[in-house]
């Protein structure tokens, strides 16, 4: 299991320069989890291009769906307590704070593309990229082209 942070998830569903490689972490490991946090910002993302990037209602509404299926039974609640420690303890975002919270709490990586988390959490927090290319192959039979 790993935490991905919402832009993993944004380019995984909507295609671009990092959906083949989303699709290589994902057949790596694809017990995927997150933060609640992810819906709001994913919802966002999927709005920003329905108004600016052509998505249709239905695209955007049938890649919600994608991530909420990937998804369940592995979003998880993050306490305010912990994320205001990390946050008074390091220059980073509470919207951030609670994908690196999770990820210490669960002992797991934090897959993400977020430069500043990268720097500040090297031992939590890997690109995409890193993944792909050093994590093993997970033993499930999942097609990285899917």
């Amino acid at each position: 299991m790993i935490v991905v942070d919402t832009n993993i998830l944004a380019y995984l569903l909507i295609e671009g320069d990092r959906t083949e490689v989303c699709r290589k972490v994902l057949w790596k490991d694809p017990e995927w989890c997150a933060p609640f946090l992810w819906r709001s910002e994913f919802r966002n993302v999927l709005t920003t291009h329905m108004h600016h990037a052509g998505m249709s209602f239905d695209g955007a509404t049938a890649r919600m769906g994608e991530s909420e299926k990937l998804l369940v039974g592995r979003e998880y609640s993050i306490s305010s307590k912990v994320v205001l420690e990390l946050t008074s303890a390091n220059s980073v975002a509470a919207y951030d704070a609670e994908f690196v919270c999770l990820a210490n709490k669960l002992e797991r990586k934090l897959i993400t593309t977020d430069k500043p988390l990268l720097k500040t959490f090297p031992d939590v927090a890997v690109t995409p990229e890193e993944f792909a290319a050093t994590t093993l192959y997970c033993e499930q039979d999942v097609d990285p082209n899917t």
